[in-house]
């Protein structure tokens, strides 16, 4: 288990907390790997019944670690980040994203794959993959054009439109909005509320509300195969360099 992530489960509910305060929650390919076990054991489990993601202090996550992503994805198997969009994407029991602050990149992808998006007012949306090289991942040019809409969906890809917590509420990603304060007292409730419902009906209703599993996967599969070849692209080794050198990344 990575020292990043932290697992507690009380009263069913197992809470996973992204917790790398110094680097804004960015995430290491150590951090998905314990990500996609805990997702993992929380599926195969029956002491848990309600599943919450949140971030240490005032961010969510800053997406992933970009040196460490790009080492993982020079490794051999199957890359952690993989494990974790499948765990992630294919879990059949209840996932509450408690979303403390700034989402950014698979901050907002993994957010798509959550039965509740619960947030604090400090809360921000952005999937800058254009602005990285790179393009969207974990079916999110499928689930996010279908979440806020196709206009809205191209600004934040295309432009990088960055919503508040209150336009995330209004474009319909967001089904709660707390004060920060707030914001971890209310997800508890909610998530006890689940955890003490019935199992089977909740397994079976979100079966239900979660369907097209097969179109979804083959996005991500699609996905993959280009973002693979984005990250062996001189676009993406330009926004690398740029960013070691602290200069705009300039394109031919």
């Amino acid at each position: 288990m990575s020292e990043n992530i932290t697992i507690r489960t009380a009263d069913r509910v197992t809470t996973m907390t992204i917790s790398r305060p110094a680097k804004r929650n960015a995430i290491t390919q150590d951090m998905y790997a314990s990500m996609a076990d805990a997702l993992e054991e929380y599926a195969r489990s029956d002491d848990s019944r309600t599943f919450v993601i949140t971030g240490a202090e005032d961010y969510f996550t800053s997406g992933n670690d970009l040196q460490d992503f790009v080492m993982g994805a020079r490794s051999d198997g199957v890359p952690p980040v993989i494990r974790f969009l499948t765990a992630v994407s294919t879990c059949p029991k209840p996932l509450i994203a408690a979303v403390n602050g700034p989402a950014i990149g698979v901050g907002v992808t993994m957010l798509l794959h959550c039965d509740l998006i619960i947030a604090s007012d400090t809360a921000t949306f952005s999937t800058p993959f254009v602005q990285l090289g790179l393009v969207p991942e974990a079916a999110s040019s499928l689930l996010l054009p279908a979440t806020v809409g196709m206009a809205v969906a191209n600004d934040m890809f295309l432009a990088n439109r960055v919503l508040d917590a209150d336009e995330a509420v209004r474009f319909g990603l967001v089904s709660r909005l707390y004060s920060f304060e707030d914001l971890i007292v209310e997800t508890s409730k909610i998530a006890k509320q689940l955890a003490d419902a019935a199992p089977t009906a909740m397994r079976k209703t979100k079966s239900l509300i979660r369907h097209g599993q097969e179109q979804m996967t083959a996005q991500m599969e699609k996905e993959s195969v280009l973002f693979a070849e984005q990250l062996k692209s001189p676009e993406f080794a330009e926004v690398v360099a740029a960013k070691m050198q602290k200069r705009v990344p300039i394109f031919k």
